[in-house]
């Protein structure tokens, strides 16, 4: 019964539905299970073990592209690490995610949060630091977070299969 409720709400909110507070919709949402479910991704665990856990199972890169998922790295008041779906491309430095449990909402945290503003803040304009839109402030914060990268899901392609595809 729980399982069927937490499906039925998470499938809800996916659609971008809105959901009347109840002890189900209340729980705090962390970002890995929801970046799971929000992208396919099959991966567990702390947010910051992602990048390690896709070698060989998914492509990765520093490009960003719609249904990839942003791996942020662990640091100080992060621990865990950040993880985060791209909903939009909106220019080389400028990206949409979709992401759970990063901003204080109505005094709590724990929400999900579509279509966010995220700026590329590298020197270099790879992507390894990006300022995120920090909705109690109404704009993207101040701090660049380190990140590692994408992680791509196309068509359930790992590494391996795509080295394989370009040797065969």
């Amino acid at each position: 019964m729980i399982k069927s409720l937490r499906a039925l709400v998470g499938g809800m909110l996916l659609a971008g539905m809105t959901v009347a507070p109840t002890a189900a919709s209340a729980q705090t949402i962390q970002c890995a299970p929801f970046a799971r479910m929000f992208s396919g991704i099959q991966l567990f665990g702390a947010a910051a073990s992602w990048w390690n856990q896709s070698v060989g199972r998914y492509l990765r890169g520093n490009s960003p592209e719609i249904g990839a998922v942003m791996v942020f790295k662990a640091v100080r008041g992060m621990s865990a690490g950040h993880v985060a779906t791209v909903t939009d491309v909106v220019s080389e430095r400028v990206i949409k995610i979709t992401h759970a449990n990063w901003s204080v909402i109505n005094g709590r945290r724990g929400q999900i949060e579509h279509n966010v503003t995220v700026v590329d803040a590298s020197p270099r304009n790879d992507w390894s630091q990006v300022k995120v839109w920090f909705a109690p402030i109404g704009k993207v914060g101040n701090t660049a977070y380190p990140v590692n990268g994408f992680i791509y899901k196309k068509g359930g392609t790992s590494t391996a299969q795509a080295v394989e595809a370009m040797q065969g």
